[in-house]
């Protein structure tokens, strides 16, 4: 139990930079590798620019550099099957298989599976042609949900007011193949009313552990307006969440979806994201699955994590979670995502980011680098979600002022950010 473990991280993300951090605390980590990995996780890990969805050079890589443990950040490598690949050549990896990946990279196999074990989600409509679409939209009435089947970065969930902006987004995915093959076939779903909540399910495939419970902000911009991201912020836990609501998402969500994959013969070794909307009556459905840590919800999750994250990896990789001891600090933490401009509809110019030093001398405050890159010696906004500033606290209202006090120190040009983030807690009347 004292050896220590040579450990790569795979993603470039601030997702990934938390992990880099997490994996740095710990006694178990020998020598840290992230594979791409990003200017600030290369303050904290060697960095090596290899393929992320390239199994047989990962495994090379693997090789190459006596690797014990792979943890696998996004959700692509995952759905390319790198974590067989790996574990063909004798590699522990936290990171579900191939055909267990596909909870998140086919909207309809997830739904479906929901359906087959009867786990509670939204009724829904497979489609594959406008025809079929026409159809499904008849049934259900305004706000009209459309979400493309495969990957899509977070950019494939259109939510319209109106029935024929609901056709419009089938017909840009269907016809107009906007988003490829990962929009030829579309869930189109009832659209659930409440309060939506982000699990994030440690799993061996037959134990699990619930690390805190998180809320995500999804939209652009304040007062929750503006298009869908892949994420302007988070906090943790989420304070309106009770005992008796957490028993029975265990009895009614968790311990079913687990038991499933275990009936299923799925290889799921790794993180279940589940996420859900919890209805006025406080009835939980499934929104959807991810097969990853949420972005940027594991920037507010691991820096509350009191445990030792390598050997929490590694216990699930060898499907031991049942004999580790798990432990989560009684704290909060909340962070805000710093993007480019244009995000997310289109790409920016590069631009100098200045204040990363002043920001980080924050009590409380880590500052993960997503979207950067390095040049001349500098760091550069490289677009889409930049950085994302984690500050933990007490409170979480101690924790939201020094996140913002950080975000003030910090400017790029074309910097954009939301000012509310949390407001779901602030706000005395929010739903």
């Amino acid at each position: 139990m004292d050896s220590r473990l040579n450990v790569v991280v795979i993603g470039s993300g601030g997702r990934e930079h938390a992990l880099v951090s997490a994996c740095a605390r710990s006694p178990r980590c020998g020598r840290l590798y992230a594979v791409p990995g990003n200017p600030g996780i290369a303050q904290e890990a060697e960095c090596h620019a290899l393929n992320v969805t390239d199994g047989a050079a990962l495994a090379a890589f693997c090789l190459d550099h006596q690797i014990d443990l792979a943890i696998v950040g996004p959700e692509g490598p995952l759905a390319a099957g790198v974590a067989d690949a790996l574990r063909a050549r004798g590699v522990a990896v936290f990171g579900p298989s191939g055909a267990g990946a596909q909870l998140e990279a086919s909207k309809e196999f997830s739904k479906k599976f929901m359906a087959r074990h009867r786990i509670p989600t939204a009724d829904f409509y497979v489609c594959r042609t406008m025809e079929e679409a026409e159809t499904a939209l008849s049934n259900f009435s305004s706000p009209y949900i459309v979400k493309a089947s495969g990957l899509a970065a977070g950019k494939g969930v259109f939510v319209e007011p109106t029935l024929e902006g609901a056709r419009e987004a089938a017909r840009r995915m269907l016809v107009g193949k906007k988003l490829g093959a990962a929009g030829e076939t579309l869930v189109i779903e009832e659209a659930l009313p409440g309060r939506e909540l982000s699990l994030m399910v440690v799993t061996d495939g037959t134990t699990y552990r619930l690390l805190s419970t998180s809320q995500d902000h999804k939209r652009l911009l304040d007062g929750d307006r503006g298009p869908n991201t892949g994420g302007m912020g988070a906090y943790a836990p989420a304070p309106w969440v009770t005992e008796e609501l957490m028993d029975r998402v265990r009895r009614e969500i968790i311990e079913p979806s687990v038991a499933a994959l275990g009936k299923e013969k799925l290889d799921y070794r790794g993180v279940l994201y589940v996420g859900l909307m919890i209805a006025p009556d406080g009835t939980p459905k499934v929104l959807e699955y991810n097969v990853r840590l949420g972005d940027p919800e594991t920037e507010v999750l691991l820096p509350l994590f009191e445990g030792d994250w390598v050997d929490l990896c590694w216990h699930v990789a060898r499907g031991e979670l049942a004999s580790f001891p798990w432990r989560t600090e009684k704290k909060n933490a909340l962070c805000v995502i710093l993007a480019s401009a244009g995000y997310p509809a289109a790409a920016s110019a590069a631009a100098e980011i200045h204040g990363l030093d002043a920001a980080g001398a924050v009590a409380g405050v880590t500052v993960f680098h997503a979207g950067t890159s390095a040049q001349d010696g500098k760091i550069m906004a490289a677009g889409g979600r930049v950085l994302c500033v984690t500050a933990t606290g007490d409170t979480l209202q101690q924790a939201r002022g020094r996140a913002y006090e950080a975000v003030g120190k910090i400017r790029f040009q074309g910097m954009q950010y939301r000012n509310d983030i949390g407001h779901q807690v602030f706000e005395k009347n929010s739903v």
